[in-house]
């Protein structure tokens, strides 16, 4: 049979084929004709085959399935995926470890060490930083019994390291008053996917813009719409995580998504914001698309990225409640500069007044009203009760911060009767 030597085939992603190979003439010629008709498909199917056969694709396919093994039949070890914050506090490390057998508490697990000198977080001749163990979610990466384990990091003599800002809000959170007004979070977190390369928006001409804002909210098309496989990707691995996810959606700039976790409550809101985003750091890892939290990617007429934060007490969603979020309004307008400050890396970027956004340097709060600081539902002021919306919090925000600062500032926090007086006078006027 006659033979041909010809350049290597397109191979699927992944896969390295041979830079020449021998094929058959008649095959060579399948492969550039298609043939008439129904047996079209047929050429596919066996182009498929073809590559599939060469020895790269069979070492990927043999990678894949140890990747997927169920390890369950034979062993009752289990790999948990320590994760905690780095020193830039939005860095996300992690490591694994074997564990003996499946556990279902925190308290099960061993505390871990790590070195603090590689991570910014302690000096090369005392770098021991230890791990402890706060909050469990099912891996959906290796499956079975396999966990992800949320960590906060301590010195060996027990102390919690500047950068742990989960062990401030705990102690929040324990507060018998916060105990009891049962604080829920519902937390809007936006991002936004970059090309590899050029980190450059995902869908936009490399060095150029797409069109103006307005089509790309909640768009649907392949010239509206950039990145919808990870984000669904990455809502179906927060639901097999164990992760209160409500939602997703396309933002208004092209290339921007946004997720809803919630309600948690109190110190849950923070764990569950973390692992979404470890989460979404491994999806788009193996997308090889580049994640950013940047609260102003793109400058100019564009978009910023947000964490809107939705809060209530057990006392605003009963009957009576609109007078109670009321008061947390007025006390969240005179801490202003106080959230302001800690509420995110960047944000004087996008709290600028314009693009949904409240000016930085003014608190302002509006039923209905996205242009102000805090917004309050149209429902909730008809029922007179519900929650209020924190819009300032950036897309970077520490969502422990943000949540036992609300939570400190609306419950435990009292101003005095004339800053009070002040303040309520001021925001009448709003009104």
């Amino acid at each position: 049979m006659a033979q041909t030597l010809v350049p290597s085939l397109h191979c699927p992603k992944g896969v390295v084929c041979n830079s020449r190979r021998m094929v058959s003439t008649k095959l060579w010629n399948s492969l550039l004709v298609p043939p008439q008709g129904p047996r079209s498909r047929k050429v596919g199917n066996a182009f498929k085959v073809l590559a599939a056969k060469t020895e790269s694709s069979g070492v990927v396919s043999r990678l894949e399935d140890l990747l997927n093994l169920d390890t369950k039949p034979y062993t009752d070890r289990i790999i948990a995926e320590y994760i905690w914050i780095g020193g830039t506090g939005l860095d996300i490390r992690s490591k694994s470890r074997t564990i003996s057998k499946p556990v279902e508490h925190p308290s099960e697990l061993p505390k871990w060490n790590y070195d603090g000198s590689s991570t910014g977080q302690a000096p090369g001749e005392d770098s021991e930083v230890i791990l402890y163990p706060q909050a469990i979610y099912k891996d959906p990466f290796r499956g079975g019994n396999h966990i992800l384990v949320i960590c906060d990091c301590y010195t060996p003599a027990g102390e919690p390291i500047p950068t742990n800002k989960r062990a401030r809000a705990a102690k929040i959170f324990s507060e018998q008053k916060v105990v009891n007004e049962v604080p829920w979070y519902g937390i809007e977190q936006e991002y936004t996917l970059l090309q590899t390369d050029v980190k450059w928006p995902l869908g936009w001409p490399v060095g150029g813009y797409p069109g103006p804002q307005g089509p790309y909210y909640c768009a649907v098309g392949a010239d509206k719409s950039f990145g919808r496989d990870i984000s669904d990707a990455h809502y179906k691995a927060c639901l097999y995580a164990g992760i209160n996810i409500s939602g997703t959606n396309g933002e208004v700039m092209p290339g921007q998504w946004e997720y809803q976790v919630g309600p948690s409550v109190g110190i849950e809101a923070g764990d569950d914001i973390w692992c979404s985003r470890y989460l979404l750091e491994r999806i788009t890892e193996q997308a090889g698309v580049v994640l950013t939290l940047d609260p102003k990617p793109i400058e100019g007429d564009w978009n910023g990225a947000g964490c809107h934060t939705n809060y209530s007490t057990k006392s605003m969603r009963e009957d009576g409640g609109f007078e109670v979020i009321k008061k947390a309004i007025l006390n969240l307008s005179l801490r202003h500069h106080d959230h302001i400050s800690a509420y995110g890396e960047g944000n004087e970027r996008r709290l600028t007044g314009k693009h949904e956004t409240a000016s930085i340097n003014t608190f302002s709060w509006g039923v209905a009203n996205r242009g102000c600081s805090v917004r309050v539902g149209r429902e909730t002021e008809q029922k007179g009760k519900g929650y209020l919306e924190d819009r300032r919090p950036a897309s970077n925000m520490d969502p422990y911060v943000v949540t036992s600062l609300l939570a400190e500032t609306t419950l435990l926090w009292e101003p005095t009767l004339e800053s009070e007086a002040l303040a309520a006078h001021k925001l009448q006027l709003q009104v």
